[in-house]
């Protein structure tokens, strides 16, 4: 499975402790330079950076061949997306809401952090309220009513998991 990824959605796992988690979802993640640029950002988290000093060897870069025209969206997004694009990408990992329409219309596949934290759980990798509560914590932009449909949708699946 081909998995590109824009930032926040490992920029937030890094940051509530649970990135060891993302490997097991997807096996390997490619994120492009300028994703890779905003990981180690002087301004991004401390944790991210060092994350990114002593990259995995699940976690690759590769750069987009040419850069897709999508006004209004940020750098690591448009690679994200121009690379998911070029490379056939059976999944996109990317939270920005201009970026996700955009991916939509070239029919790529996404999934948010949340999405992300609600696979982790649904496989019993996670407690779904702690990583939320986390995520809450660090400050991570998501609406309450986001992050309490997450916690409904991990509370009805608990409930139809057979015993």
């Amino acid at each position: 499975m081909l998995v590109i990824s824009d930032a926040s959605p490992l920029n937030v796992p890094i940051r509530i402790e649970r990135i060891d988690i993302l490997p097991k979802l997807f096996n390997g993640v490619v994120i492009p330079p300028a994703v890779e640029d905003e990981l180690n950002d002087p301004r991004a988290p401390k944790e991210v950076r060092n994350f990114l000093g002593s990259r995995p060897s699940w976690l690759e870069v590769a750069s987009p061949l040419a850069l897709l025209d999508l006004p209004s969206i940020g750098p690591g997004e448009q690679a994200a997306i121009s690379l998911a694009h070029e490379r056939k990408a059976d999944l996109l990992l990317i939270d920005d809401k201009r970026g996700r329409r955009a991916a939509k219309t070239l029919d790529l596949r996404i999934i948010g952090t949340i999405g992300i934290l609600e696979l982790m759980a649904a496989q019993g990798w996670l407690n779904l309220k702690d990583a939320l509560d986390g995520v809450r914590e660090i400050g991570f932009s998501a609406s309450d009513e986001l992050l309490d449909a997450a916690l409904r949708r991990d509370a009805q699946r608990r409930s139809h998991r057979p015993t």
